[in-house]
């Protein structure tokens, strides 16, 4: 039997506000992030009990939440009866790291903002708006669970620590194939994983662009690769900045099980919709996990 982890834990104290443009979009968009408030939200949900997006907009509320999934090329988009809020991964990701669960998110458009493309500059407003707090709940992994699509797959194992381990394989020259592990137990989510840049090939751009994807994105919000060459002038964070990227990806999915999952996850190949499905199969049967409440 494992051993009760120590998870970190913050609450935000103030109000941090985030203002750039939706890199599908192009739209230019202002997300404030809340302390929660504790009221009743529209959709159902406690906003101390979780994290809550506000249309500003529209007047649309939808919860942070794996059930609320509604698209998942090329970004996470979550949707409610009411609203949708797309790209919300890399918010998501920083504050899994950061142990803040409950919040309330105001955004006047359909889209969070890119910002430089990585989850480094959410991480460092929240951390300046947050406080520690008490240790909340976790989900721990007590079966495998597993999901594949052709060559792809992703899984989540029984494992004393929030573990990622994650592969990926591009025919770009580029990319090809890389790995990036990270345990939150020892490693720093800040120096390895949020840094970690969003990418694309130059040559997909003009397409995704007709298909209503990319339209905000440039060399200041996303790595881009043309084959063997890096695009941007001044290169890559890290050598393996892609993996890494995919890992950011996968923790801000994995947020959506509205607390951190204690195992680890492994892919190779995954994807947003992998990691959506990963978690309605560890979800679907009640002895494939445990809540861990504080």
């Amino acid at each position: 039997m494992f051993d009760e982890p120590s998870l970190p834990a913050r609450r935000l104290s103030r109000p941090v506000t985030f203002r750039g443009v939706g890199v599908h979009t192009g739209a230019d968009v202002v997300c404030v992030v809340h302390p929660a408030s504790g009221a009743h939200d529209a959709d159902g949900t406690d906003g101390e009990g979780g994290i809550v997006f506000h249309r500003t907009d529209t007047g649309g509320t939808v919860a942070a939440d794996w059930r609320h999934v509604a698209a998942t090329r090329l970004q996470t988009v979550i949707e409610s009866a009411e609203t949708s809020v797309a790209t919300v991964e890399h918010l998501m990701s920083a504050m899994s790291a950061l142990g803040i669960w409950s919040a309330r998110v105001e955004i006047d458009g359909p889209e969070v903002p890119i910002l430089d493309g990585s989850a480094a500059p959410f991480l460092a407003g929240l951390a300046e708006a947050s406080d520690v707090a008490p240790p909340g709940g976790a989900i721990r992994v007590l079966r495998p669970v597993s999901v594949r699509s052709g060559n792809a797959f992703a899984a989540l194992l029984p494992f004393p620590t929030r573990r990622f381990d994650v592969g990926i394989d591009f025919a770009d020259a580029a990319i090809g194939m890389q790995r990036a592990l990270f345990d939150f137990a020892a490693g720093d989510y800040g120096a390895e994983v949020a840094p970690a840049r969003t990418f694309g090939r130059l040559r997909d751009i003009k397409r995704l662009r007709r298909r209503g994807y990319g339209r905000g994105a440039s060399l200041e919000n996303a790595v881009a690769v043309d084959g063997a060459e890096v695009v941007n002038p001044e290169g890559l964070r890290f050598p393996d900045e892609f993996a890494r990227h995919k890992l950011l990806d996968a923790v801000g999915d994995l947020a959506l099980a509205r607390a951190p999952i204690i195992g680890l996850y492994r892919s190779h190949r995954g994807g947003h919709r992998l990691n959506y499905t990963l978690l309605a199969k560890l979800f679907a049967r009640t002895e494939n996990f445990q809540l861990l409440l504080n």
